[in-house]
């Protein structure tokens, strides 16, 4: 039986600015699956989870000089997904391992608590649909961003329950 695809709000739909260039192709299907957390506000529905895209992307384009928000996806607690740069655009989430990882960010701090229900079952979704399309190694190794950098990212609690997850796995192991 296959996974339906989530809810995915199109670059238009949310109101994405062009990227600044062309974005480079993803060269077959994705190694990694890298969590993120937007360690910020919130948001519970699709106009404030809308706002908080926006500023993630503006934040990534005008403060850091980025050529597009650097995620593949952004998931909300309204249960949907913001298509960021997609499946076969080359992010900008995780340093080293942008050619080779999909970089999903939940929007929220999850330092002292969990991602709702509605985006917890959003994102593994959304993971399960990637590798059933082709776009995620049916071997893919899930992670953190804090397992390859120094950060807090995804949040003491989000990193704690993608630990007890089928793929993820630990360290800092470089991709061949």
């Amino acid at each position: 039986m296959s996974t339906a695809c989530p809810n995915i709000i199109s670059r238009e739909e949310w109101g994405a600015r062009d990227p600044a260039k062309a974005l480079e192709d993803m060269q077959g299907p994705a190694q990694y699956v890298f969590i993120h957390h937007g360690a910020g506000v919130s948001c519970t529905d699709k106009q404030d989870c809308i706002q908080q895209v926006q500023g993630y992307q503006n934040y990534h384009m005008d403060d850091h000089k980025w050529l597009d928000i650097g995620y593949n996806f952004v998931v909300g607690e309204d249960g949907n997904v913001y298509e960021a740069r997609g499946w076969t655009a080359v992010g900008a989430h995780t340093q080293k391992y942008n050619h080779v990882g999909i970089g999903i960010c939940v929007i929220g701090d999850f330092n002292r608590r969990l991602p709702n229900e509605a985006a917890q079952d959003t994102f593994r979704q959304l993971i399960q649909y990637g590798v059933e399309q082709g776009h995620i190694s049916p071997g893919y190794t899930l992670k953190g961003h804090r397992d390859v950098g120094s950060t807090e990212c995804p949040g003491n609690q989000l990193y704690k329950l993608i630990q007890s997850w089928p793929h993820y796995k630990s360290g800092t192991q470089r991709y061949a």
